[in-house]
């Protein structure tokens, strides 16, 4: 059985440097994920005035973060592609009071920004686009004096980085916040900065949860970190994907096992595969384990959608590319939030099925995709997509595929060693 170690999550890695940037003290991370977009989350450290040593590894980065306090202003923070390293840069700056001025790369100019600025605006910061509005760039002003407002948020989407913002925004001011979920998303900003030392509580409420902190005597000094992040799930799913559709086992080893994290396990298991788990431990308040996957003889189809998919969104694009080699219909509803991510999600999944020969259903909130077992063939494009680039190179390296694609090389934002991750998994023998 092939072994692979997924790099350290992404999720976790950015919220760990940018808390570290903050702590009081200097925070020890290692095996941080080395895709472009923590490099850039490094980068707005860097600019915000810590200091960020790093050594490069085979399988990540580690670093040691001394803070420093920020001036009331600073330059260009540069978020290149990430979504993430912008919308808590936010939280962070609104807490901090400090100046600075946002912008990414196209891809990012192109996503939507107001759910994070409305929220931080009704908080009492000082937030304006410099040109289209819910777009970047967008300039935080100084607060000279004053504090935040407390903010209780109800959100219409679930999002773990619309929260994450005002809870670090609320944390570093000493203002009280919460945020009531519909549905449950990824919970690492609140695990990370309880494991810090603040008071903030995390509960499930129905099919939703509550997020909040209460400053109450708390001193305002987080601690710093010393911790292992440990790997990424969204990234691992790809590699269970290449083993399934090539009917191999496969290890993931030190993979996070967090529940909001974990749910593409869940619809592995209703597709016919057996999922196990060993080593499980807890590192900086997060689960860890390795997980292994053994294929069924032919993977079934799925049906998703409601809350589940919260927990799923970035899992999706790999699960449609898995659907088109299952046996029915599967069905993807209730996810129209991948139309803002880095592509328009839905629309180069459904483009690019449609390419090879699958047949698929276009909705506004997802697909509808016809598994089959013919020979898939035809060129696609990722749309300078890291997850769609992903996604079709699982389904290009499967059997009966004839797939070609065209410019590669954006999977390295999130998972450099993709190809040869992907090469290992595919050609693995006894």
């Amino acid at each position: 059985m092939i072994a692979v170690r997924p790099p350290g999550d992404k999720s976790i890695s950015h919220r760990a440097l940018l808390i570290a940037g903050v702590a009081d003290g200097v925070s020890t991370l290692r095996h941080l994920g080395d895709g472009a977009d923590v490099w850039s989350t490094i980068g707005v450290v860097r600019t915000l005035g810590a200091t960020v040593d790093v050594v490069e590894g085979p399988t990540g980065i580690d670093a040691t973060v001394t803070p420093s306090v920020a001036p009331d202003a600073v330059g260009l923070l540069d978020c290149g592609n990430s979504g993430t390293t912008a919308r808590l840069a936010l939280g962070l700056l609104a807490g901090l009071g400090v100046g600075a001025r946002l912008d990414g790369d196209g891809s990012l100019r192109g996503r939507p920004m107001r759910r994070v600025v409305y929220p931080l605006q009704a908080m009492g910061a000082r937030i304006d686009h410099e040109g289209e509005a819910d777009r970047l760039p967008v300039t935080v002003h100084p607060r000279a004096t004053g504090a935040l407002r407390t903010l209780r948020h109800r959100p219409r989407v679930a999002s773990a980085q619309v929260k994450s913002a005002i809870l670090l925004a609320g944390v570093l001011d000493g203002v009280a916040v919460e945020v009531r979920e519909p549905a449950r998303s990824r919970d690492h900003t609140e695990r990370m900065l309880a494991a810090c030392g603040a008071p903030v509580e995390r509960r499930e409420e129905g099919e939703g949860a509550v997020a909040a902190f209460e400053p109450g005597s708390w001193s305002g000094a987080l601690r710093p970190l010393d911790l292992e992040i440990p790997g990424d799930p969204s990234s691992a799913a790809f590699m269970i994907g290449a083993a399934l559709v090539n009917g191999r086992p496969i290890r993931i080893e030190a993979v996070s096992d967090n529940p909001t994290r974990n749910g593409v396990l869940e619809v592995l298991e209703e597709m016919g595969a057996a999922v196990s788990r060993e080593n499980e431990t807890i590192s900086g308040g997060e689960p860890v384990c390795t997980w292994i996957v053994e294929p069924p003889d032919r993977l079934r189809s799925f049906d998703l959608g409601g809350t589940r998919i919260a927990g799923l969104i970035d899992e999706l694009p790999l699960l449609a590319v898995l659907a088109a080699r299952s046996v029915g219909r599967s069905s993807i509803r209730d996810a129209a939030e991948l139309r803002v991510k880095e592509s328009d999600r839905i629309a180069w999944l459904a483009r690019n099925l449609t390419r090879i020969g699958v047949t698929v259903t276009e909705r506004p909130d997802g697909l509808d995709i016809e598994g089959t077992s013919a020979r898939l063939a035809g060129r696609v494009e990722s749309g300078g997509d890291h997850r769609i680039e992903m996604a079709f190179g699982v389904l290009a390296a499967a059997p009966a595929s004839d797939i070609e694609q065209e410019g590669r090389g954006c999977a390295a934002v999130s998972y450099p060693r993709f190809w040869e991750d992907l090469r290992a998994v595919t050609t693995w023998t006894e």
